[in-house]
């Protein structure tokens, strides 16, 4: 009995996580199009037919685009905060009473034998929250699409086994960029994105003994690059004793590509 996971994509354009265990099976938000959540799940060998439920963050379109059309075509239920549900409304489409689940911020519901906690974040939609995810001892968190890392957040997600953590902008290529200064202004205040410096500091205060894994995700098509996130990252790790290639590994995710099925041993 073990709990796996693959991050199917994460980026500006798109967002959809899944997580699972031999009994339950989920997905957290789905960023894609119909099609494109069918294409990258069949990537790592996974059949939406499989599915128990879908996890919502937020209702920003990069991780509701296929949520409905998702949903109404496996009759997947969707959990949701009360305030996203309202926020969702028109953008999804109809829904049966049974598809439709609340999930409240700061609770923690059991799916099966799996167990997930929400916690809030700083950002700029109606009530968005994160995830961690608790199996056999074993713990996943997914921490994006929040302008800091709370103390309340650290707490929270602090020794995780794995970490799916937002390194969404170089704060210089943003600066120069093509955006305009409103743009970038949201995205670099307190409810926008974490930067790739601010995720290596928040990284460096919740890894503990029982981190392997590290995975940034939501990097900007603009003003990020993959290389540029994992050395800004990792160098920072480093010069803080954080042991990168030696016991913890850095992982890049893609907004088209999964990453491969991770399983957690429960040794």
């Amino acid at each position: 009995m073990s709990m796996h996971f693959s991050v199917l994509a994460s980026g500006s354009t798109g967002n959809a996580f899944y997580v699972g265990t031999e009994k339950q099976k989920l997905l957290v938000d789905a960023g894609l199009s119909g099609k494109q959540l069918e294409r990258v799940m069949s990537q790592v060998d996974l059949d939406p037919n499989d599915l128990n439920g879908i996890l919502v963050t937020h209702e920003h379109s990069d991780h509701i685009k296929g949520l409905g059309i998702l949903a109404r075509r496996y009759n997947l239920p969707i959990y949701a905060n009360e305030k996203t549900w309202k926020a969702m409304e028109g953008h999804i489409g109809k829904l049966t009473t049974d598809q439709k689940f609340n999930f409240q911020m700061e609770t923690v519901k059991a799916f099966g034998d799996l167990e997930v906690e929400s916690f809030g974040v700083s950002h700029d939609a109606a009530e968005p929250m994160f995830y961690v995810f608790r199996h056999n001892g074993k713990k996943v968190a997914l921490v994006t699409d929040t302008g800091y890392v709370s103390e309340r957040i650290k707490k929270t997600v602090e020794d995780a086994d794995a970490y799916i953590f937002e390194s969404n902008h170089d704060v210089e290529m943003l600066r120069m960029g093509r955006y305009p200064w409103n743009v970038k202004r949201r995205i670099l205040g307190d409810k926008g994105h974490v930067s790739n410096e601010d995720s290596a500091l928040a990284l460096t205060d919740i890894i503990g003994n029982s981190t392997k894994r590290i995975y940034l995700a939501h990097l900007s098509q603009d003003n990020n690059m993959k290389d540029l996130a994992r050395m800004s990252v990792g160098n920072m790790l480093k010069e803080r004793g954080i042991p990168l290639g030696d016991t913890i590994d850095l992982f890049d995710t893609d907004p088209n590509h999964a990453t491969p099925i991770y399983t957690l041993n429960d040794v």
